[in-house]
């Protein structure tokens, strides 16, 4: 009887064991398919794209998420969209070009007809403006420009400017000449005039009162002999500021006998200015000098009575009156 219940035991023993290996058998399997499950999976996720070239020698994989893929013909369809969103705008905006154009071309040739049917001056009227500044507009800032350079020259020798305001031209000019020869003209004898202008002596050396004039007078060193004095003589006192009439070049300075601190300034159109009896000089010879400029001080050098700016101007080398320089008037 015991050893009937020990083999009745053994048998549930075997019996268990090999219901343990059967789960596990059955566990394993389970596990394997799970795993070979996800692996199909993932790889499900991805799609090969196989390059071979024309000549079959070598070929290119290329592996791509299948979602791009599913997603391609979206991207084609978008960028397909802008091409013809912009293909649309040139095509529009050429049309907008090529209607302005044929509009202006039909205005210029209504323009074009209507002045056929007028006269000329009323024609010139209907002349389309360019944006463009003419010659006869350069004519006149350049005018108006040499105009305010006489004038500069003018202040700088104590005369009265003028006014450079409403430049019109000359009502009386020749009618058959046009605008631009007409300015070109005065633009040319402005250039002359204020050529002349420049390097003309005019105006005052100081601004003082005259205290001897050009001509004969008694010798103020022998009243019963008369001399003449080629020049004329301003008041001032010892340093005041000397003042050269015209743009030129120093030709000389130093004592010169009578004349004591003498400066002689040689101006173009044969004109020279003499400044004598001076206390100092203030330039060299050989100088460049501009008008206005202060070439020296007043003094009492030389054959002098008394502190004064002894002031000759000379044509070809020959005193003439001073007096004609000194306004516009003579």
């Amino acid at each position: 009887m015991a050893e009937r219940r020990s083999g009745g035991f053994n048998l549930l023993l075997n019996f268990r064991n090999i219901l343990g290996f059967c789960a596990s058998i059955v566990i394993s399997c389970i596990s394997q398919l799970n795993t070979k499950r996800r692996m199909n999976l993932k790889l499900g996720n991805f799609s090969t794209i196989i390059i071979v070239n024309k000549n079959q020698e070598q070929t290119k994989a290329i592996r791509v998420k299948t979602k791009h893929l599913n997603r391609l013909r979206h991207y084609v369809a978008g960028i397909a969209a802008v091409i013809l969103v912009l293909a649309g705008t040139i095509i529009y905006l050429t049309s907008i070009g090529n209607q302005q154009e044929r509009e202006k071309q039909q205005l210029l040739s209504q323009i074009a007809q209507l002045k056929s049917k007028l006269p000329a001056a009323d024609a010139a009227a209907l002349t389309v403006d360019v944006p463009v500044k003419s010659s006869a507009q350069s004519y006149i800032e350049s005018i108006q420009g040499k105009l305010q350079k006489i004038n500069d020259y003018l202040r700088k020798r104590g005369l009265k400017g003028f006014s450079t305001k409403d430049i019109g031209g000359d009502k009386n000019a020749d009618p058959k000449l046009s605008d631009d020869e007409k300015y070109s003209l005065y633009d040319e004898y402005l250039g002359r005039l204020l050529n002349s202008v420049a390097f003309t002596p005019m105006g005052y050396p100081r601004l003082s009162s005259i205290t001897s004039a050009f001509g004969y007078r008694s010798d103020p060193f022998d009243s019963g002999n008369a001399e003449l004095h080629p020049g004329i003589d301003f008041k001032g006192a010892k340093g005041d500021p000397v003042h050269v009439t015209a743009d030129g070049r120093v030709d000389f300075t130093g004592w010169k006998g009578g004349y004591g601190n003498c400066i002689i300034v040689k101006h173009k159109n044969s004109f020279e200015t003499l400044y004598g009896h001076l206390s100092h000089i203030d330039v060299h010879e050989g100088d460049q000098v501009k008008t206005g400029d202060v070439i020296g001080k007043v003094g009492s050098t030389g054959r002098s009575t008394g502190t004064h700016l002894h002031y000759e101007v000379r044509k070809n080398g020959h005193p003439v009156n001073p007096v004609k320089f000194l306004t516009l008037n003579n």
